[in-house]
């Protein structure tokens, strides 16, 4: 399957009387895209907002980050089984406006949505600080339940970004990426000489708000699936839960997986790269049990000499990392896994709630405990008031001066387990 991405750098995003790219900004028809949004029965209101790197901004409660991409070649937007029409991601062309980004806020959903400082020591650990943000604050109507709620935001979202793509068409792309993985034995053939590598790609699917999807099916209701990595790049992957912020994966991060994209650098290489298993994160040990059996033999038939593992959230999931390693290491394929710590404020306490011998090769996002002071800002969008409830804040901790302290946990990505941020841990 082959996927041609063309970017088209975005050094601006300004409101204009249509949507538009010209010269590098885009212009957005503010007006247009708020009646568009509200056209979901389950909002009362919309109002955009643009923040910009640098800006004295702070957004928060973030629901989700996704970026606009269009398929020339498709009618309708992306994320197949969502919104826009249904069709087989991670194959044609595709155009991303490459340096924006649509974020979603508003009443907190659950307790763990988190904050994006534009500027300032919290810009430093969140990607999301680099790209011209067009932020969507959206209050529901009144009665709705938390999973209408979110349903909605998601939506929103989704909606915004295919709306933005739009602007990029027609456009000639500014650079052309192509990806292609061919079928497994194909693979085989042509990288005979090559060690072949998988990718288990771990989706939160433990409910209660914590909800990933693909192609429009919640995660929680497949058993572990090969696909093809280039669908990632073309939304089959859409994020709808509100886990920690600092360890979860917006629909941004599922877009520009580093994992996949760094893999298929060296695909050809020093090694072949085969192709995706994606797997739920559950909640009981008989369906923890179910879905690491099957994936590791998933993995065992597709061939391969090791697997790189990554997580979504921590704690209750850090179990199904370890089945999974257990599983894969015992049929004689080598693992490597991506996660972070919650190590405690002071970095002693246990960084995982599982562990293994057989998992020797772990790479950590870093400590999500650490504290951190976010100073103020000049401008809020959003809402500071959930600062002492959303995961990672706590009681007191908004200052006099419009300051908050809170954990690295509360800063969307901070320590994201694709590897898509700047910290990690090692032993000495």
């Amino acid at each position: 399957m082959q996927l041609k991405v063309g970017h088209i750098f975005i050094n601006d995003i300004q409101f204009g009387d249509q949507t538009e790219v010209k010269d590098g900004v885009l212009f957005v028809n503010r007006q247009e895209l708020e009646e568009l949004l509200l056209e979901d029965e389950h909002l009362a209101s919309v109002q955009l907002e643009l923040a910009h790197p640098g800006d004295s901004v702070r957004i928060m409660p973030v629901k989700d980050v996704i970026e606009p991409r269009v398929k020339p070649e498709v009618e309708g937007g992306i994320f197949p089984g969502l919104v826009g029409r249904m069709f087989t991601a991670g194959r044609g062309t595709t155009h991303v406006l490459k340096g924006v980004g649509v974020v979603t806020t508003g009443r907190i959903v659950g307790y763990q949505e988190g904050i994006i400082d534009m500027s300032g020591p919290g810009a430093d650990y969140t990607p999301f600080s680099k790209l011209h943000n067009l932020v969507i604050c959206a209050e529901p109507v009144e009665g709705i339940t938390p999973h209408q709620h979110e349903a909605s935001l998601r939506r929103m979202g989704l909606k915004a970004a295919n709306y933005l793509g739009e602007a990029g068409r027609l456009l000639t792309s500014d650079e052309i990426i192509t990806y292609e993985t061919l079928p497994i034995p194909e693979q085989h053939a042509k990288y005979a000489d090559l060690p072949k590598v998988a990718y288990v790609y771990m989706l939160q699917s433990q409910g209660l708000l914590h909800d990933t999807y693909f192609y429009g099916v919640d995660v929680k209701n497949i058993v572990p699936t090969f696909m093809y990595p280039t669908e990632v790049m073309d939304g089959a992957i859409v994020s709808g839960n509100c886990v920690s912020a600092c360890d979860k994966n917006t629909t941004y991060h599922h877009l520009n997986n580093p994992v996949i994209h760094d893999l298929f650098k060296r695909h050809g290489t020093d090694l072949c790269f085969v192709g995706c298993v994606i797997t739920n994160e559950n909640v009981t040990l008989l369906d923890k049990q179910r879905s690491s059996d099957l994936t590791a033999r998933l993995v065992e038939a597709l061939g391969v000499d090791g697997v790189i593992i990554s997580e979504e959230g921590f704690g209750n999931p850090d179990t199904d990392l370890i089945m999974n390693c257990n599983k894969i290491e015992a049929k004689g394929i080598k693992t490597v896994l991506l996660t972070d710590e919650f190590a405690g404020q002071d970095g002693t306490s246990q960084s995982l709630a599982d562990g293994s011998p057989a998992a020797d090769a772990i790479v950590s996002g870093g400590n999500a405990n650490a504290l951190i002071t976010l100073p103020p800002m000049e401008r809020v969008i959003g809402s500071v008031e959930p600062a002492e409830v959303i995961a990672g804040g706590f009681k007191g901790n908004r200052r006099e001066d419009g300051s908050i302290v809170v954990e690295l946990q509360a800063i969307i990505g901070a320590t994201n387990e694709l590897g898509f941020n700047k910290l990690t841990a090692r032993e000495y």
